[in-house]
């Protein structure tokens, strides 16, 4: 299995103050990882420097053949090219339907050529059963709807590599577990999903790997 996260002996520093240490793991091709821990436990920090927000402040870290303890500002939105986001709180812009936002994103990747952009938009709205909506503003979509929308986004630039950030916190038992089958599915075809969460339920009902944050560290059960 091809290595696609490596961090080697990080810390990471979040204003001055050191929020995780001595963080050493290896993610690979199709895994499904969940990050557990309470809020303020670095969560958020160690997600943050996969997509390049938050620098590491030591050690080695590699993530899509980019070196972290390296990486360049210029060279940020590059990175977050080969992999998606979601959000919690969906970050939809709100002045445009649903296909307008996806194709939003196209635009500002580099996409050019208008009938390949619309047919590739169908294609990922098609995958989150969301095809039917394209024309549906945001505030029409109910909470599961527009986070499928935003999982449509994340798919975009054919990621090999999913973060998801807290993305059932906003939503019910039912409508949640609809999102984590979309997920665990996306996983099952080879895209590495890397979740946080608090929900204690979701690493029962889907097996994955399970990294526990406390204390300034990270151990794996």
């Amino acid at each position: 299995m091809s290595k696609i996260i490596q961090y080697h002996n990080v810390s990471i520093h979040q204003s001055e103050q050191i929020v995780l240490r001595d963080v050493n793991l290896e993610i690979g091709e199709g895994e499904f990882v969940y990050l557990l821990g309470r809020v303020g436990s670095g969560k958020s920090s160690f997600m943050k420097t996969m997509y390049g927000e938050l620098p590491i402040a030591s050690g080695e870290a590699h993530i899509l053949d980019y070196d972290l303890a390296k990486l360049r500002r210029k060279q940020v939105p590059y990175l977050r090219r080969k992999l998606g986001v979601v959000f919690q709180d969906f970050q939809l812009l709100t002045d445009r339907n649903v296909e307008e936002n996806l194709l939003f994103v196209l635009r500002a990747t580099g996409w050019r050529d208008k009938n390949a952009m619309k047919s590739h938009v169908m294609d990922v709205l098609d995958q989150v059963g969301m095809a039917n909506k394209a024309y549906k503003m945001p505030y029409q979509l109910s909470g599961g709807e527009q986070q499928r929308v935003v999982i449509a986004r994340a798919l975009l630039n054919m990621p090999s590599l999913i973060l998801a950030d807290e993305p059932t916190g906003n939503l019910d038992h039912e409508t949640g577990k609809e999102i984590m089958e979309l997920l665990y599915s996306i996983s099952k075809a080879g895209i590495t999903i890397v979740m946080s969460t608090h929900n204690i339920i979701w690493p029962e009902q889907y097996p994955g790997r399970k990294l526990n944050f406390a204390g300034g560290l990270i151990t794996e059960e």
